[in-house]
């Protein structure tokens, strides 16, 4: 005896291929919820209302033992369940629990390829978020990475709204657009487009696929300069890197690094891997008598930093677009520098800081990576042994928001991160 696992959408039997459909008439046994059973109403084999899956798999056990010893020819057991049943389905619960070689999967188009085919969107690239497991986690995972097309599985308690009180919490400077998609395949399907603030205050069908599609480049939205903070501006008051999400410094460590920089008023600033510039516009407009030269080597993230200074409205702050350590002997002489990336030159880095660094200035890197840690304690004993006014510190920094997710809030983990902080004594 087989177990025929046939998804099925929300068109019913009408959506069925003509060997699906016929795989249903034969079987001894139909099992299905209630509203997959109404599409088969001429059928007159056994037929089980589903509520309970487990429940199910045991009770499928047990038929498959008794037929196989009393009437080993008997018809097949049918299962139907919505969509592709090993996409995010009960499939994979149904191959662990059940013999594999007893189990056929005729699957039904999914939902998730239904939403980008109704928005007419190529999704062999997509990231699919499901309803299991861990849910927010996931989602929160790839949000971070700025993943340009999610697919968001909701249902009755992982709302649009949930997932948009998710991303707003998160406030990070990678935006998206958002397309909701209901009821894929029935009569009253719809897929329209939302912004963040419609989907908090909205309700939508109980089952729907959330598409979110990363802008490109980013739309800026108008800022209200006198609402931002003087000191710690949020994260999305920014417009980020486009495909380099990854660049910006977050709030919490950008304060951390504002304040081992010890800035002072009419000075000369490096920011060497300056990302999309929150460090600069920080410092810019704390110290509006200052130079900043915010040095990125990417042509997304010159295009930040140039995007984000016109719309915070500085003067001071100066773009250049180049790689370190070659460029900085072309600036003036700093009297601060941040290092927030290095791309690989990190030694030869620091030895052209060292060296046009003013006396009684600072260098200060954030570092992910104990091998980059190590490089610059290197650099640093090194470089007190030829040079004894050099000392340095380290902060280690492991920070956590509170994030809403669903109805629960949890603490989302930023990246740990060490400050180094290079002092140059006065001679």
């Amino acid at each position: 005896m087989t177990v025929h696992v046939v998804g099925i959408g929300l068109d019913g039997a009408a959506g069925l291929s003509e060997s699906a459909r016929q795989v249903v008439e034969m079987a001894a046994l139909l099992i299905g919820s209630d509203r997959h059973l109404s599409y088969f109403p001429q059928h007159y084999g056994e037929r089980w209302a589903l509520s309970d899956l487990t429940e199910a798999i045991l009770e499928i056990r047990r038929h498959l033992a008794t037929q196989a010893e009393l009437e080993p020819d008997a018809g097949s057991i049918v299962l139907l369940v919505a969509g592709d049943p090993l996409f995010h389905g009960w499939g994979k619960l149904l191959i662990a629990q059940l013999p594999p070689d007893k189990l056929t999967f005729h699957p039904h188009v999914s939902c998730v390829q239904l939403a980008f085919n109704r928005l007419r969107i190529p999704w062999q690239d997509a990231h699919c978020v499901g309803s299991q497991g861990r849910y927010f986690e996931e989602l929160t995972a790839k949000l971070k990475l700025g993943v340009e097309k999610i697919a968001v599985l909701a249902d009755e308690t992982r709302t649009p709204a949930a997932i948009a009180n998710l991303v707003k919490a998160l406030d990070l400077p990678t935006r998206y657009e958002f397309w909701v998609c209901e009821n894929l395949g029935a009569a009253d399907e719809r897929v329209i487009r939302k912004s963040l603030e419609a989907l908090l205050r909205e309700s939508f069908a109980p089952l729907s696929v959330v598409v979110m599609l990363r802008e490109s480049p980013p739309r800026a939205e108008p800022l209200d300069l006198a609402k931002l903070p003087l000191l710690g501006v949020p994260d999305g008051a920014f417009v980020g890197c486009g495909d380099r999400p990854g660049l910006t410094v977050e709030r919490e460590v950008r304060v951390l690094v504002l304040a081992q920089l010890t800035l002072q008023p009419e000075q000369v600033v490096w920011d060497v891997g300056a990302g999309n510039g929150a460090v600069s516009i920080e410092v810019a407009r704390l110290f509006p008598q200052s130079e900043v030269y915010a040095i990125e080597q990417t042509v997304s993230g010159t295009s930040a930093i140039e995007l984000n200074c016109g719309r915070f409205g500085l003067q001071n702050v100066f773009s250049i677009h180049g790689t370190a350590p070659e460029i900085l002997h072309r600036l003036r002489p700093p009297h601060r520098i941040f290092i927030g990336g290095s791309g690989g030159g990190l030694t030869k880095i620091l030895g052209v800081c060292a060296l046009r660094l003013l006396a009684g200035g600072s260098i200060v890197l954030v570092l992910e990576a104990l091998e980059d840690i190590a490089t610059v304690l290197s650099w640093i004993g090194d470089r007190v042994r030829r040079e004894p006014h050099w000392s340095y510190r380290i902060l280690q920094v492991q920070l956590s928001r509170s994030l809403l997710a669903g109805n629960l809030t949890r603490f989302d983990p930023l990246r740990p991160v060490s400050i180094i902080t290079i002092d140059r004594l006065l001679d």
